[in-house]
């Protein structure tokens, strides 16, 4: 269950996708509901990254030495990883969800160096670190955007 994100890796297709959407929607959702600042949410978003990460690394090594597969296109937890990654440090709005979402397919699917070379770590370590990259470097990019670009922020 936690491999797959509930379920979300069996979706087709594209899972990546669909975790990366439910991940920032449930961002904006918790952001919304729980009516909590954005500081709270910095440090909700890093302590969310931080959980997935501690527990996605042993549940994909599982779930890919069960599969027989190196990087099973269900396991999807590490696309939650760093699409939360790609998160940290935003306002809760669409404008910002849409650009952290996009940013983190582009970096995830276009797998830039040094984010391909993460890849070869062993077991959930090269599953997870890949995507982790992937969503930092969609968060510098998004936060030096919107250094320069004043509607972004």
């Amino acid at each position: 269950m936690v491999g797959t994100f509930f379920g979300v890796g069996y979706v087709k297709p594209g899972p990546g996708t669909y975790a990366s959407v439910a991940t920032v929607l449930l961002w904006w959702g918790a952001a919304h509901l729980l009516h909590i600042g954005p500081h709270n949410l910095s440090a909700l978003t890093l302590l969310a990254m931080i959980v997935v990460t501690a527990v996605g690394v042993p549940a994909s090594a599982i779930v890919a030495r069960q599969s027989t597969l190196k990087d099973p296109q269900f396991v999807v937890i590490d696309e939650v990883a760093g699409q939360l990654f790609a998160l940290l440090a935003l306002s809760p709005t669409w404008v910002h969800g849409l650009l952290a979402l996009a940013l983190f397919r582009l970096f995830d699917i276009w797998k830039p160096w040094p984010i391909r070379k993460l890849e070869k770590l062993e077991g959930g370590w090269g599953i997870m670190m890949d995507d982790l990259l992937a969503g930092f470097f969609a968060h510098l990019v998004l936060h030096i955007a919107m250094a320069f670009i004043p509607a972004l922020r």
